[in-house]
């Protein structure tokens, strides 16, 4: 069943709906105290005022709930229930089946060659020799893939040795060292965008949004509302740039829980920008500013945000009335870019499946380094992929 048909059936179910001047008052299932109202227009066709049927013009579980209800006091059909059908897509299995099965040989080799393009740097001329650099990147995202602790991954990074994807089996304490060091951020930040590229043949539209990854750490504060302490778990949040056909990440940014959203977009439109021909960008509401959408177009790229509620027709000539023009008289076709937009979550939700989302480092600088080398171990995945069902040859290595 599909997921609003679900919902609307529980609304039905819990809920004593009836109208009132002909509109019918249905409640948030999200936000108690908070409820939405359900109508027919003019032209004969359902209207809620929540924002799922404002940007979808598809019946919502408000409206389907108020179907549920008339077909069950009247016996009379609920159309729009019957309208919402659920969207599949097929699937290359013998290709699929080939890159899960080859999936980590490949990896590993396509990790070394990225690894291989990391520089040493200098080291003071007195004291231990520093460790190569690219095998403690290696062995820092290895890591992420294999999932276990520090100790238990030894073995792991002795096999990777043998088979000469690094030159020597760093200790597990070296490898929690680097993991933590807030300069492997650049670093890390740096392969994703490279491991990207092979890609920019056939990735021409965009879209971006932030998830959140929890931690073991918590914060404790008096709350005088409350009168008693209050302890709530810290987390750490990305903002992704996404490939809307493969699902590869193009730009990423670390952030603390509280940041807001749309600062970030600028900058992780221009570096994709520097690697693809951006043709459009997809985004929430929370992503709708003047600047945003000149950002996009600046790359000569099409924004597709929502306008929310609140926002009115600006003046002529800018980006931002070129996309509200767009969006409030071509609707239809704004929203077919527009919801490009849930791949996004699509590869949060691969990434937190394979991971979960809970991470493991206990500083904010090792907690971005555990998210971002999960995202490179997501690339890498993703290019092995592509090798099975598009034909691409990923080559990560530098030409010496």
């Amino acid at each position: 069943m599909e997921e609003r048909q679900s919902k609307a059936l529980h609304i039905a179910a819990t809920t004593a709906l009836a109208p009132a001047n002909g509109r019918w008052k249905v409640p948030s299932q999200s936000s108690a105290g908070k409820s939405y109202t359900v109508a027919i227009t003019s032209d004969g066709s359902w209207f809620c005022s929540c924002a799922d049927h404002e940007e979808t013009l598809v019946a919502c579980k408000h409206i389907l709930a108020v179907e549920v209800t008339i077909q069950r006091e009247t016996g009379t059909s609920a159309t729009a229930f019957s309208e919402v059908t659920k969207v599949t897509y097929s699937q290359n299995w013998p290709a699929y089946n080939a890159a899960q099965c080859n999936e980590k040989p490949m990896y590993l080799g396509f990790l070394a060659d990225l690894c291989s393009n990391i520089p040493q740097p200098e080291g003071a001329a007195t004291g231990r020799p520093r460790l190569p650099l690219a095998d403690m990147i290696f062995a820092v995202v290895h890591k992420a893939y294999e999932g276990r602790s520090a100790r238990r991954f030894t073995a792991d990074l002795v096999e990777a040795a043998e088979k000469g994807f690094i030159s020597k089996a760093p200790s597990f304490n070296s490898v929690l060292t680097y993991q933590r060091d807030p300069n492997l951020t650049a670093w890390l930040s740096a392969l994703v965008e490279v491991s990207a590229l092979p890609l920019k043949v056939v990735e021409t539209d965009f879209a971006v949004d932030s998830s959140g990854f929890g931690t073991k750490n918590s914060r404790t504060w008096f709350s005088t509302k409350h009168g008693r302490e209050m302890t709530t778990r810290e987390w750490r949040k990305a903002h992704l740039m996404v490939g809307t056909s493969t699902h590869i990440v193009t730009a990423v940014q670390m952030s603390g829980s509280n940041a807001n959203d749309a600062p970030f977009l600028p900058e992780l439109v221009r570096t994709t920008a520097k690697g693809f021909t951006m043709v459009e960008v997809s985004a929430d509401k929370g992503y709708i500013t003047k600047n945003n959408a000149a950002e996009i177009e600046a790359v000569g790229a099409i924004p597709f945000i929502p306008f929310k509620s609140n926002n009115v027709e600006p003046e002529p000539g800018s980006a931002w009335a070129r996309m509200y023009h767009h969006f409030a008289y071509y609707r239809e076709d704004f929203l077919a870019h527009y919801h490009k937009r849930s791949n996004v979550e699509t590869v949060f939700h691969m990434i937190k499946s394979k991971f979960g989302d809970t991470l493991l480092a206990k500083t904010p600088e090792g907690q971005d380094n555990e998210v971002l080398a999960k995202i490179v171990y997501h690339n890498l995945c993703v290019l092995v992929q592509a090798h099975y069902e598009l034909g691409i040859d990923a080559k990560l290595r530098r030409a010496a």
